[in-house]
């Protein structure tokens, strides 16, 4: 009987700090089943493209992106790509100065348009990929052109002086508002007084822009890491679905963020949305 209960004690303890444990975050795939981070990785090198799709205040998020940077360029070594939607188009001079050594970090940082969020966020990717000779692409929409879009339409964008449609994927874009997205966009405004379609319209010229740079700098036997929120790619739609009308056969793997008060099991409306799942606690402490 002593030695029963000696035995029972440790599995009694071993029970109890499974119970206490509280893991920050658990990793799902796409049909919601817990998977390792290694296996993760693993099936990530197979893609042209890895859309990871973020909080955008999420520390959780923040370090989860450079891991995987590391990892793969780990893998890929200077056939990796990287670019980001924190950067708009028209940074992209300033990067491949800075990058090209022509100034210090301080003024950088004084002369681009950055983040609130950036120095803990987006800087520790943006320095990793200048120390590692890799190319860093900037890739979103110039917000003064997506304000233009959601006063005046998308047509206005063809008024543009020629310079300043080199920030933007070829006009005149496609737009289907056949998209979930774009349609729970509108669904959510429905109520709101002067509601109309300008505002997914201005989604998509950021989706559509994020595209057509991410293209830009790849080439076959590349791989091509951006970061932007998961709104731009959860669902496989957004940048997902205009780089599939690109180019369809594209291998795209995509990655999304959520959060829940417990991350053992993927909340059902979250499966599905990306190829993998980061189910984050939702009382993470916020970087903005």
């Amino acid at each position: 009987m002593k030695k029963f209960l000696i035995f029972l004690i440790p599995l009694a303890i071993i029970s109890m700090a499974f119970k206490s444990d509280k893991p920050a975050y658990q990793l799902f795939n796409q049909s919601g089943k817990v998977i390792k981070y290694s296996k993760m990785i693993k099936s990530l090198e197979d893609a042209d493209i890895v859309l990871f799709g973020e909080l955008h205040n999420n520390p959780i998020a923040h370090w989860l992106e450079l891991e995987v940077a590391k990892d793969l360029h780990a893998s890929k070594g200077e056939k990796l790509v990287m670019g980001a939607e924190m950067f708009e188009a028209d940074n992209q001079l300033i990067i491949d100065e800075y990058f090209d050594g022509f100034f210090k970090t301080k003024k950088f940082e004084a002369e681009a348009k950055l983040w609130p969020n950036y120095s803990t966020d987006y800087k520790p990717l943006l320095e990793f990929a200048r120390e590692n000779n890799l190319k860093f692409v900037a890739s979103d929409v110039p917000r003064r052109y997506a304000s233009i879009v959601y006063k005046k339409g998308l047509k206005e964008l063809e008024k543009l002086p020629e310079a300043s449609k080199a920030y933007l994927p070829p006009l005149p874009i496609v737009y289907d508002p056949e998209q979930p997205a774009y349609k729970e966009m509108m669904e959510m405004m429905k109520d709101m007084p002067h509601a109309n379609d300008k505002l997914p319209k201005a989604q998509a010229i950021k989706d559509a822009t994020m595209a057509h740079f991410i293209l830009q700098n790849f080439t076959k036997g590349q791989q091509f890491l951006h970061f932007e929120g998961s709104y731009h790619s959860d669902n496989f739609q957004g940048i997902a679905w205009y780089l599939k009308q690109a180019n369809p056969d594209l291998k795209i793997m995509t990655i999304s963020c959520v959060e829940q008060s417990e991350v053992n099991k993927l909340q059902e409306d979250s499966k599905g949305v990306a190829s993998f799942i980061v189910a984050i606690n939702e009382d993470m402490t916020k970087t903005q």
